[in-house]
């Protein structure tokens, strides 16, 4: 019930704020060749990029003019800044307090509950996500790999220790009871903008074990997506029939490498997203427009087939 408060009140917070870039309706033609990739296909890799969760309230960096790179000078964490500096990390962990109710209390939209609709129907078969939300598992999805990690886990950077993003906020109100929340820009991560003051005096979290710094289960800027997690993603590629990227501009490098492997084995490309991305000569066809509009109509349309 507190979550669902908390969530209401993000919504009216945000309620004149877009997060969507702009875009048209899909085209008749979109539709068509979408669906009969959809119904061809029955062992599908679908990849999701931060467009997927804009929906959801959660904006992306990149966007034209809806970005927080448009919106405000702020820059994700650098790993090796937040490695190297306890006042970065102080910083880090006092915005990500009061950004945590919000960015926990979001929900997945109708995009993920189709992706979910399509992994009941066997048409997908494994997910591979850019974003740390996990709104991929509160929609219900199963067989889903976190490329760059996820917000919901916090861990040592020098023992095993490890302690969930949820248990860590009991704690971090513990030893911050001055810290009062503020509607404020929440980030992708789940970071948020924050006054000097009240940074200067926050208490950063440290492991209980061995005092060691706590990091949140993500792949931060400048940082590597761990081998093991490479190799599972490289192996779930192989083993599908066709890829579909859907709200990815697919920038950064650990998800491109990603359809360099699908275009190399010849596997079906789909790509469904506002606006250009870095894989737009090499996938098979790209249809630019916002996934809400086209993914669960489709899906309900092909279950209708189905049954």
């Amino acid at each position: 019930m507190h979550s669902i408060k908390i969530y209401n009140s993000f919504k009216q917070f945000t309620r004149h704020i877009v997060f969507v870039p702009k875009h048209k309706p899909p085209k008749h033609e979109d539709i068509k060749v979408l669906k009969d990739f959809l119904s061809e296909y029955k062992n599908i890799l679908v990849l999701t990029g931060a467009g997927i969760s804009t929906e959801s309230g959660i904006p992306d960096y990149r966007s034209e003019e809806v970005g927080l790179y448009a919106r405000t000078n702020h820059k994700p964490i650098q790993y090796q800044e937040f490695v190297k500096y306890p006042k970065v990390r102080q910083r880090y962990w006092a915005r990500n307090f009061i950004g945590w109710p919000r960015f926990s209390a979001v929900q997945p939209n109708n995009t993920h509950l189709a992706i979910r609709e399509l992994e009941k129907m066997g048409k997908v078969t494994s997910i591979v996500t850019q974003n740390v939300d996990r709104l991929h598992h509160k929609a219900g999805s199963e067989n889903v790999i976190e490329l760059h990690g996820t917000g919901y886990i916090v861990k040592c950077m020098k023992c095993p220790y490890e302690i969930s993003r949820e248990e860590l906020q009991v704690e971090l109100m513990r030893n911050n009871p001055y810290m009062e929340n503020s509607f404020t820009m929440i980030r992708p991560d789940g970071d948020v903008d924050l006054p000097k003051e009240q940074v200067d005096k926050f208490k950063a979290p440290l492991c209980p074990k061995c005092e060691g710094p706590l990091k949140p289960d993500i792949v931060f800027f400048g940082d590597n997506v761990p081998k093991a997690r490479v190799e599972a993603i490289r192996s779930q590629v192989s083993s599908s029939d066709a890829v579909f990227v859907l709200g990815s501009s697919l920038t950064v490098y650990s998800s491109y490498r990603i359809i360099l492997q699908a275009r190399d084995e010849h596997k079906k490309i789909a790509l469904l997203n506002i606006g250009p991305t870095r894989a737009d000569d090499i996938v098979d066809f790209k249809i630019s427009t916002k996934c809400g509009d086209i993914l669960p109509e489709l899906c309900n349309s092909i279950t209708k087939n189905l049954s």
